[in-house]
């Protein structure tokens, strides 16, 4: 077994420059100076025994406004977080950063996927990272001014004046709108043609949400895109830090808007980390199948739209009608259907009612030959390969360089699901398969989402034969909202629920990731505590950002039909983009 990352660096740079922080995460954190980072990041690809050869994210925290700071603390920190595969784990690297708009080294040419997530940090905090290839906003306006999750930035629309559009208001924003191919680094005309300029969106029907993509075209073939992305930012994370923990989550529902449940578990997962809190095994096996049931309904609405996208009009009709008989049993264990906001911190937020294993035996009985008809309808269709093999191509080195991760991870053949090497939620203790392709291409991308399905509904048989007796809910002083029963009974205890029902619980200062396997990729929340009843930092990692960074790389040469079949390849959300 390799020494501690943190030695591992002190042997290789000196041992004292980085100062290791503890976590309640237990992820290993260290403090790196500014001028090191770069020639650290570098060793950590490529040099260092089992390399973190994957750039998971990239934030930053404004710590003007933190109560209690680690030693050593700027005015803001960058956060790193790498991964590596063959040591299973991950490693957080801290930058402490002075001045009120401070400079630093672009890594853009270790890892090409730093682009966006560097962009993002000056978006919204106004740090400038010096070498960038272009460095302008990403999710904000251009025209934009101020950067929103600096902690001086209005957290609310009543601190801000009302809104005017004045006429020449109107006429700057959509002169910022206009395409300039200069301002991209694009060329207007090649030796022997012109190029010309296509937008596709912001609506179009295959862009799957308010999602515009410029391309630049040699006849039908695309010489380079450019995504332009940010219509759906509603500023997840910024509402984080003004909502108590406990009404943030239903925030997190209209993440990966298809993916229900599934974005709640992330949150809580790092919240009750936080906390120090147990989760009794009747609640983690209710969310296990409340997970998969949105797993199946998730890629339904993937299957049948990007049929259509290829050309067929009948799949999706089909798979949406077997999409509603999983929201019936949403709606008859949640009350909700696409945004049951029903986990809560510490278990669910009811047990499961009378009669949900009828529901979901019958699910589990109809829904097999259901999908070995969508597989002659699609799958086999010849059509549809003509669409789909060969195209949108790209390899497992390229797939990690870009931070790939799910379903089009593993279509390069990667065997790698955070279920099962990373477990959370009982997942260890579930028997199921990890599908995966072979060829990197948008048909294989298909079929490994094809057999998840057949995966979940194995997961959701194995909940609904061993669902354990016990509480929904653990009985930790911290669970919001707190078991009601003994309010009645003295008076601390009705003290104790009435404030963790109206303040929400004060979370021990701390910072935690869990990083859980969602419909289409790693998702993980993390989250910074000061000591409060609200998060000082809120941190939403997608696996959609990162994929939507991949679509010029992938698509070049191919043609404008073929963008299609790559965008619906890849199974994005637009709200799981922006935030």
């Amino acid at each position: 077994m390799p020494p501690s990352i943190f030695n591992t660096l002190c042997s290789r740079f000196g041992e004292n420059i980085f100062h290791e922080q503890l976590t309640r995460d237990e992820t290993p954190t260290i403090w790196t100076p500014q001028g090191k980072i770069i020639a650290v990041l570098e060793y950590l690809r490529t040099d260092v025994e089992q390399p973190y050869r994957m750039f998971y994210d990239l934030t930053a925290i404004d710590e003007r406004a933190i109560k209690a700071k680690y030693n050593g603390t700027g005015d803001f920190t960058l956060v790193y977080h790498l991964f590596s595969f063959e040591r299973n784990a991950f490693v957080r690297l801290k930058v402490a950063l002075r001045g009120e708009h401070p400079k630093h080294p672009s890594c853009t040419d270790l890892w090409p996927c730093a682009n966006w997530y560097e962009r993002e940090v000056f978006d919204m905090f106004g740090i400038v990272f010096e070498g960038h290839p272009l460095l302008k906003r990403i999710l904000m306006p251009v025209t934009w001014e101020g950067h929103p999750l600096r902690k001086e930035h209005p957290a609310r629309a009543t601190e801000m004046g009302p809104f005017r559009l004045f006429d020449e208001k109107e006429d700057r924003e959509q002169a910022a709108l206009q395409f300039n191919p200069e301002e991209w680094g694009l060329k207007r005309q090649s030796e022997d043609s012109d190029f010309m300029f296509l937008n596709i969106g912001p609506q179009h029907p295959g862009t799957h949400g308010v999602l515009r993509i410029i391309l630049q075209l040699d006849g039908e073939d695309i010489v380079d895109a450019v995504p332009d992305i940010g219509f759906h930012h509603r500023g997840a994370e910024k509402m984080g830090e003004r909502q108590s923990w406990h009404t943030y989550i239903p925030y997190t529902d209209r993440i990966d808007y298809l993916g229900g449940v599934n974005n709640n578990l992330a949150y809580l997962l790092s919240v009750e980390k936080l906390a120090g809190i147990q989760i009794p095994e009747r609640a983690e096996v209710i969310r296990v199948m409340l997970c998969e049931l949105f797993r199946i309904a998730s890629h339904l609405v993937w299957y049948g739209t990007f049929a259509q996208d290829v050309g067929q009009l009948s799949p999706v009709f089909y798979m949406f009608t077997d999409r509603e008989r999983i929201f019936e049993i949403i709606e008859a264990i949640c009350g909700g259907r696409m945004h049951p906001n029903w986990f809560r911190i510490g278990g669910v937020a009811q047990d499961l009612p009378n009669g949900w294993d009828t529901l979901v035996r019958g699910f589990v009985k109809y829904f097999p030959k259901k999908l070995k008809e969508y597989d002659k309808m699609v799958m086999r269709n010849a059509l549809f390969k003509a669409r789909t093999v060969g195209i949108g191509v790209f390899t497992l080195e390229e797939a990690i360089d870009w931070g790939a991760t799910g379903p089009n991870l593993r279509a390069c053949g990667m065997e790698w699901d955070m279920r099962k090497k990373r477990p959370y939620s009982g997942y260890e203790k579930y028997d199921f398969d990890i599908p995966t392709g072979q060829n990197g291409d948008c048909y294989d991308r298909a079929q490994v989402r094809v057999n998840e399905m057949w995966q979940s509904l194995r997961i959701i048989e194995q909940c609904l034969e061993n669902m354990p007796a016990g509480p929904y809910k653990s009985d930790h002083p911290l669970t919001t909202p707190p078991i009601k029963q003994f309010t009645m009974q003295d008076i601390e205890t009705l003290i104790h629920h009435f404030l963790n029902v109206s303040w929400g619980p004060v979370i021990p200062a701390g910072e935690a990731m869990i990083v859980t396997e969602a419909t289409k990729g790693w998702n993980s929340y993390y989250l910074t505590s000061d000591g409060n009843t609200s998060p000082y930092r809120v941190r939403v990692r997608t696996p959609s950002f990162a994929h939507m960074q991949m679509l010029p790389y992938i698509s070049r040469g191919y043609t404008v039909a073929d963008m299609l079949s790559i965008l619906g390849a890849m199974d994005y959300v637009l709200a799981d983009i922006d935030r």
